[in-house]
């Protein structure tokens, strides 16, 4: 079944709020599952993604009362349980990369397992790094078997070159192994480093010791989890998408409860869009975006914020000049290998666009409403339909194939976007 996508008839005008961050709200939840006594969390994001989270601590033991609309209170277990029939992580990251850990304070085996997708996402790094703690792991990727250890080691070195969750899902159990986790980075760059700087951040304000010494090595001391009350800031990078409409359209869109500080690598998006010709109006409670005459392409490094590439590839695309984006090599290892399903559904349009060894090379397009509107397949990837979203805002008659990928962390998203942009 094809989804139409709303076209754009003038100059975008919108105030949107975005539901809560994906990465927060996650981090949240497994520091409140580990923590000494019960937290109350407002304003997460209820999506797939945290639904798989709150599904996987449940049936580690976790108690979880409350709604979206009023907040969830977590109560942690006395002792984390098993759970040898399996723990469903779809695909969600977050999940498959930070729950494994917990499994290694249970006292018997969990199995893990995902949507079919979820077999070719990168895990052999953490896995390796659960083996050196003296865990038993039965496979490099999904599904596994975590058998813990008697006494968890309390050094480890892991390769995160493919995703900086291997090193967050570590950080955050670290304080409740018996002696504590040293963690040492080697191998190439870590992608999205901001993300472990959240992660470090979140565990020093539940009282969690964490000393970084250089750019490789964190050392977290043994010792409780102090529970901490938390509100959840609005996802950044989903908020791109929106900021996008405006760019792309010459409009305006406002973003609201727009945190005046974070560690959200999302928030990046604001310079990109500023370096392609628009202007940015910064508030203590909201952003605005306005949109230039006309985008002009850019090279820019998104090794940082490397969820923006579909986004920022599709203003590229609408914008004038080229727009190559480097340093996301990883996100072949997403949700779908992202570079190569950017170029694919890009050329099928009539969009000149390249895959080189860490990004893409996009050439604007003089008219995109001349070009041929196609299926846009999305390979099961919210992020790709926020890319084809933009496009279809210049592109009359752009389909996607698939809508109900994007609930994995905006299930609003349809009727959001086409309030948004007037549809």
């Amino acid at each position: 079944m094809l989804h139409p996508l709303p076209t754009a008839r003038g100059p975008i005008t919108a105030e949107v709020r975005v539901p809560g961050s994906k990465s927060e709200t996650n981090r949240a939840l497994v520091l409140a599952a580990l923590a000494q006594s019960p937290t109350h969390l407002d304003g997460a994001l209820i999506s797939r993604d945290s639904d798989l989270m709150l599904a996987a601590l449940t049936r580690m033991g976790v108690t979880v009362d409350g709604s979206a609309g009023d907040g969830w209170q977590i109560t942690p277990p006395a002792k984390f349980s098993p759970v040898p029939e399996g723990i469903d992580c779809g695909l969600a990251g977050t999940v498959m990369r930070f729950v494994p850990p917990l499994a290694l304070l249970a006292d018997g085996d969990t199995l893990f397992f995902g949507d079919e997708h979820a077999t070719h996402r990168p895990m052999a790094g953490l896995l390796a790094a659960l083996r050196q703690l003296g865990a038993t792991v039965d496979s490099d990727s999904l599904p596994f078997t975590v058998s813990p250890p008697r006494s968890p080691a309390g050094t480890v070195e892991v390769d995160s070159s493919a995703t900086s969750q291997y090193i967050s899902g570590l950080l955050l159990v670290a304080a409740r192994l018996p002696k504590g986790l040293r963690i040492t980075q080697i191998g190439a760059s870590v992608p999205s480093r901001p993300h472990i700087g959240m992660t470090v951040a979140m565990l020093r304000s539940h009282g969690v010791r964490v000393d970084e010494i250089g750019d490789n090595v964190w050392h977290v001391h043994p010792g409780p989890i102090a529970a901490r009350n938390m509100s959840i800031e609005p996802d950044l990078t989903n908020a791109s998408v929106f900021l996008a409409a405006a760019a792309a359209t010459q409009g305006q869109v406002t973003i609201e409860a727009w945190p005046a500080e974070s560690l959200q690598p999302g928030g990046v998006f604001l310079d990109v869009a500023r370096r392609m010709g628009a202007t940015t109006d910064v508030a203590p409670q909201h952003v605005t975006l306005h949109g230039p005459a006309r985008l002009q392409g850019i090279d820019v490094d998104l090794h940082e914020a490397s969820e923006l590439t579909p986004v920022v590839a599709a203003l590229g695309a609408l914008a004038e000049g080229t727009t190559r984006i480097r340093g996301v090599a990883h996100i072949r290892g997403h949700e779908t290998d992202r570079l190569a399903a950017l170029v694919t559904e890009f050329t099928r349009l009539g969009i000149s666009a390249s895959e080189t060894d860490d990004g893409v090379i996009i050439d604007g397009v003089a008219a995109p409403e001349k070009l041929t509107a196609t299926a846009f397949e999305t390979y099961a990837d919210h992020r790709m339909v926020h890319a084809a979203a933009v496009l279809a805002l210049r592109v009359p008659g752009l389909t996607v194939t698939d809508l109900a990928c994007v609930a994995k962390t905006m299930p609003n998203f349809e009727a959001d976007w086409r309030a948004a942009v007037g549809a």
